[in-house]
């Protein structure tokens, strides 16, 4: 069975081909990095232009790389929340007139759901349950129950920042490039020699009982250090920054995993692209016997349509079928346990 996915929620268009949920036949993204690099993060209306200067030339090469015919596509899978609402609706217009063309069933996708099954797909594996998905990105940071396709809950969530968003204003505030996550990355690297030295950040949330997360309060301080001490190490700013935010990922997901007894953890999101942050990961699982998975290959982290594709096709086997007057939202479908 044949998907064609199609991605278009922030500032990538990405459209791919996927057989059987578990093969990427082609997976073309385009990246709006140098449209967005000034800003120092995402301007909504340049994204929406984007894509609808790109996704047809993204649509072509997608189909060209693997010598198929639009008749030959089984279903269409299409991101239509949470996300910017004039970048999702690019995605969805196209998708609509490719089914007035063609009549190809669609499937709306939720793109939270849609990163889990980004790990499946490169195991080349149906997916198991229960797990506990964990969802680090420029837009999301949170962890959620998952019991089943379209059975997810979240257990906890950011009060303020994604941790993405906050490495985007921390490396604005250090002057040090964009997007943040890489170039804090690379500037840590450089600190890798663990002097022992004190940190410049505190714990975060250090009282906290609940599952929750919060980056507003680093990045305040982050940039009170920088105002008071602007010729600071800027390496060992980006080594203590990075670790000070994935030890508060590691101490909630641990709290997830107590909490719920689920030993089996999907990574995904822009942000498990750090190398970093993956060894910290790689020894929770050792220290807690855990089967914890994120995406080999990084492009797969990211926003991408092969991650749509594989999640619409488990939809599209279980007889889900869009109506032609789907909407799109800025918002996911699935709450917190206590809603």
């Amino acid at each position: 069975m044949i998907g064609l996915g199609i991605e278009t929620s922030c500032d990538e268009t990405s459209i791919a081909i996927v057989k059987d949920g578990k093969e990427i036949l082609s997976n073309v993204v385009y990246s709006q990095v140098k449209e967005h690099e000034k800003f120092f993060g995402v301007v909504p209306e340049i994204a929406s232009r984007s894509h609808l200067i790109k996704i047809n030339e993204v649509f072509e090469k997608a189909l060209e790389q693997v010598s198929l015919s639009l008749n030959e596509i089984d279903y269409i899978a299409v991101t239509t929340r949470p996300g910017l609402i004039g970048s999702l609706m690019i995605g969805a217009q196209f998708a609509k007139v490719l089914h007035c063309i063609t009549n190809i069933p669609i499937v709306d996708i939720d793109h939270i759901e849609a990163h889990f099954y980004a790990n499946f797909l490169e195991r080349k594996e149906s997916p198991t349950y229960p797990f506990l998905g964990l969802l680090l990105s420029g837009g999301n940071t949170a962890i959620y129950r998952v019991d089943g396709l379209n059975q997810l809950k979240m257990i906890g969530n950011t009060q303020d920042d994604a941790i993405g968003e906050a490495f985007d204003k921390a490396a604005s505030i250090l002057k040090i490039g964009y997007p943040g996550g890489p170039v804090i990355e690379k500037y840590a690297k450089n600190y890798y020699n663990r002097d022992n030295q004190e940190s410049f950040f505190g714990k975060i949330l250090k009282d906290s009982q609940e599952i929750t997360f919060s980056y507003s309060g680093i990045k305040t301080a982050l940039l009170y250090l920088i105002q008071q001490n602007p010729q600071i190490d800027r390496n060992k700013v980006c080594y203590d920054f990075q670790e000070t935010c994935f030890e508060l990922i590691i101490r909630m997901l641990k709290k997830a995993i107590i909490k719920t007894n689920i030993k089996h953890i999907e990574a995904g999101g822009g942000v498990l692209a750090n190398q970093r942050l993956r060894e910290l990961l790689n020894h929770l699982s050792q220290e807690m016997n855990l089967k914890i998975y994120y995406p080999s290959n990084k492009i797969l982290c990211t926003d991408n349509a092969a991650m749509v594709a594989t999640l619409g096709y488990y939809y599209f086997l279980n007889g889900y079928r869009s109506n032609l007057d789907f909407s799109v939202s800025s918002n996911s479908f699935y709450k917190s346990l206590n809603s």
